[in-house]
């Protein structure tokens, strides 16, 4: 699925689809685009597909729960590129202070009250009967003779 097929979409369908307003679509847009001219300043080759396309790519790898290869497969890459240029979206957008979320200082820090909900999940042990050399085995053989 390709920008070009989307970008005509209403604004409820367009966010039902990546998962994103297209006003927040726009400005990761923006700030890619910025880090994308910086990466290829220095020159390099040209990426097969275009920031709009790599940044949907990304929106449907997190939102779907696909894997690299079903990705790279939709759009016509390798699934090393697919990962790359994933992982470069998320580092270039966490980094960014529109999209970065406050560290544990900062909540500390402020006035708001937060609500905090611990579930228990550790691993419990099976109960199973003990293994020994005793037991029905060993009566089996005997009652074979």
């Amino acid at each position: 699925m390709k920008y070009e097929s989307i970008k005509g979409l209403e604004d409820e369908k367009f966010r039902r689809l990546t998962g994103v307003k297209r006003t927040t679509f726009e400005k990761m847009l923006a700030i890619l685009s910025e880090a994308d001219t910086k990466k290829h300043a220095k020159g390099g080759r040209k990426p097969k597909l275009a920031l709009e396309d790599r940044l949907l790519m990304a929106l449907e790898y997190i939102r779907e729960y696909r894997t690299y290869f079903h990705v790279s497969q939709s759009y016509g890459v390798s699934e090393s590129t697919c990962y790359e240029t994933i992982k470069w979206i998320e580092n270039t957008l966490i980094k960014h202070p529109d999209f970065a979320l406050p560290g544990r200082k900062a909540l500390l820090k402020s006035d708001m009250e937060y609500e905090l909900v611990l579930i228990d999940a550790t691993e419990t042990p099976i109960e199973r009967p003990k293994k020994d050399k005793g037991g029905s085995t060993q009566g089996k053989r005997n009652a074979i003779r």
